[in-house]
């Protein structure tokens, strides 16, 4: 039997949709891999940095620095949200990398320290247009049926863009000194720009195609129950208004609140904790730090795949029980005996736990409940409240150390202050257990 013609235009469709949804999530996930080669940088050149025959900063100094890019970057989120439901993902992403790339050339050349600590704060602004508006183009071309086994592998590029932007920054800073850390991941990421613009696209109504629910049957989510779509305009104040005062949406970005001062805390500050603890060198502090790191990944996709699979793509209840077991593990990390194998295998195992809701919460869950048409709002409000978190987790361990009569961090408090967090936002999100965002067909 001939396929009728409107059959035949549906598997055209079909088929091309399939093909520009390759293209996106290579280019987003390139997109925002390649953000971290720029901010790698300073964490790489701290080391020369410090020395006196170069320009001698302390870590108060530094600290300071760090602290202006936080905060910088924590702001930018909430901005930078709205901008990319309002304006698109290209040309917010096409900006920010731009930006990105132009400060970084100047933080290489900088030859005062008042004029760096100003230029990485700029950093923090550009470095937050990166996740809420690619978060929003993956959103645009995938289904929720599918989101988050897909959103599972993408979020992959923000553990593996920084593991690979340290080993850039640190080749090109020992081969060429520290202003190199600077440049050479400055000139990836321009060519990562033009990749970009040469795959992307914001809509694939943009191209020509249906939307993923139109191609799969599917109705649209809509962000207020009862609604249609057409109430809920692309960009428009009404629907950015509909997103921030989503009481779901507010729960996500508490709960993501209490998840990032961990892996901040552990990002900066691992090394120092594993040296006092273990007595470890740099170099072996370094590596038994990244095993927290390295379960990302692992932990990702496969809090992704249950999500989809185990649960019909409900996050919450994934997100309730990692949240609920990662406190747990985290209070016992004191506890483990004090030896390479044991605090290192319990840091894979805490990462493996938190990754999953960190990754759920800012993606999966942020375009489920913002829908296409505010996913970028949704995700910048969550991972900017999660920034403020991460402010904390990122200096509370040296402040503390400066108030104790020894000048040593009283890790063992902090770990179970965090381990609290972990649990009271797995009780936050327990009761939206079976939630799933509003659907509704087209009007």
């Amino acid at each position: 039997m001939t396929p009728s013609p409107a059959a035949t235009r549906g598997a055209v469709a079909s088929r091309a949709l399939a093909g520009w949804q390759v293209r996106v999530f290579v280019a987003t996930w390139l997109g925002y891999a390649g953000f971290y080669l720029t901010r790698k940088s300073l964490s790489v050149a701290k080391v020369e940095l410090k020395k006196p025959e170069v320009w001698g900063l302390s870590n108060e100094t530094l600290a300071t620095v760090d602290g202006g890019y936080l905060v910088a970057y924590a702001l930018g989120q909430f901005l930078w949200g709205v901008l990319g439901d309002r304006l698109g993902t290209r040309r917010v992403v096409l900006a920010g990398m731009a930006g990105s790339v132009a400060v970084a050339v100047a933080m290489g050349t900088a030859a005062s320290v008042a004029g760096f600590g100003l230029l990485f704060a700029l950093q923090g602004v550009f470095q937050s247009s990166g996740w809420a508006p690619l978060t929003k183009n993956m959103g645009e071309f995938f289904p929720r049926r599918v989101r988050g086994r897909v959103m599972g592998f993408w979020c992959t590029n923000f553990a593996l863009g920084g593991m690979i932007a340290g080993i850039v920054a640190g080749v090109a800073a020992k081969q060429g000194g520290w202003r190199m850390a600077f440049l050479v991941p400055a000139g990836m990421l321009a060519v990562i720009w033009i990749v970009f613009a040469a795959l992307q696209a914001d809509r694939p109504e943009d191209v020509g195609l249906p939307s993923p629910e139109s191609a799969s049957g599917d109705d649209e989510a809509v962000i207020v129950a009862g609604e249609q779509v057409a109430d809920e305009p692309e960009g428009a104040w009404r629907t950015i208004l509909d997103v921030v005062t989503s009481p779901t949406v507010l729960v996500i970005s508490f709960v993501y609140l209490l998840v990032k001062p961990l892996r901040y805390l552990l990002m900066f500050w691992a090394p120092v904790y594993l040296n006092e603890r273990l007595g470890t060198d740099v170099a072996e502090s370094g590596m038994l730090g990244s095993l927290f790191d390295l379960a990302g990944p692992v932990g990702i996709i496969a809090g992704g795949w249950a999500s989809d699979r185990l649960f019909g793509t409900r996050r919450f209840p994934v997100m309730a029980i990692t949240l609920v077991a990662a406190g747990l593990a985290l209070a016992a990390l004191p506890w483990m005996p004090p030896t390479r194998g044991a605090v290192g295998a319990m840091l894979f195992v805490i990462g493996l736990l938190v990754y999953i809701p960190d990754s759920l919460a800012s993606g999966a869950a942020a375009i489920d409940f913002g829908t296409r048409r505010g996913a970028a709002t949704a995700a910048g409000m969550i991972n900017g409240c999660g920034s403020l978190g991460g402010v904390v987790g990122g200096t509370l361990p040296g402040l503390v150390a400066a108030t104790t009569a020894d000048g040593r961090t009283p890790w063992n408090v902090l770990f179970l202050a965090l381990a609290a967090g972990l649990v009271i936002a797995g009780a936050a999100v327990a009761p939206l257990w079976n939630r799933l965002p509003p659907r509704t067909s087209r009007s």
